[in-house]
């Protein structure tokens, strides 16, 4: 087992990580539709239907593009599974990071289901303690050192409160990596996706902790400087020109 320890939080890899990457080998598209267990989202112009399918006990969960329109599907569909299993095996043996399987025909992704909740019901059921921003932190730290940065965690339900009570970070499909952006002024962009990233922290605060939040934070999480703004501009536009192909 390796140990890694940033801060007070401990993050343990497990010695079997490397057997579970033969788990539904034998997959194929068309057995999804009997095989699933069950479906967390019907498939939509641009969304992938999501499914849950069990194998020897494992549960798993299916990002599934092949009901797409065809156009999308092709396009869009097969970049958006290739970034993600390029972002699952780059940060394989990350805890908090769902364990990734493989990946189908190019147009579906399998990853490890993880048991849990969301921030939401965390908040309404015991609130969310301290203990928990900081080790989102922490894990947000090792992924960022690891080179990637995940660009959509303002969106509430790419993070899930871990049975262990731990944060787990899910759908890696918008995520850019430090090698791309390698070179001034490029570097400058990865750099403002990493601190967007941390900004997500703090929007979890103001809105479920707001007494934590500390003048600093308040004030990194309202300066939105040029080069964001043209990043954001960009990526709007990109999702309006990706609706209309559908």
């Amino acid at each position: 087992m390796i140990l890694l320890m940033m801060s007070n939080s401990l993050f343990y890899v497990p010695v079997w990580l490397g057997q579970v990457f033969t788990m539904f080998e034998s997959l194929k598209l068309s057995d999804l539709p009997e095989r699933q267990c069950a479906v967390l989202r019907r498939p939509s112009g641009t969304r992938p239907v999501l499914r849950v399918i069990e194998e020897d006990g494992k549960r798993a969960v299916i990002k599934d593009f092949s009901e797409n329109g065809f156009i999308y599907r092709n396009t869009a569909g097969r970049f958006l599974v290739w970034r993600e299993k390029k972002a699952y095996e780059k940060l394989k043996g990350i805890k908090g990071v769902p364990v990734f399987y493989r990946s189908i025909k190019g147009i579906a992704v399998i990853m490890e289901e993880i048991e849990g909740k969301s921030i939401k019901a965390l908040h309404r059921t015991t609130g969310i303690p301290e203990s928990f921003y900081s080790d989102l932190n922490d894990l947000l730290k090792i992924i960022h050192a690891a080179g990637i940065a995940h660009c959509d965690l303002k969106r509430a339900p790419n993070i899930i409160v871990g049975n262990d009570g731990k944060p787990y970070l899910v759908d890696w499909s918008a995520s850019i990596f430090k090698s791309e952006f390698r070179p001034f002024p490029l570097s400058l962009i990865f750099k403002r996706f990493v601190r967007d990233d941390m900004n997500a922290i703090i929007k979890l605060k103001l809105k479920y902790s707001p007494e934590t939040v500390s003048r600093e934070e308040k004030d990194a999480y309202t300066d939105r400087g040029f080069l964001e703004r043209i990043i954001r501009l960009i990526r709007d536009n990109a999702r309006k020109l990706l609706k209309k192909i559908v």
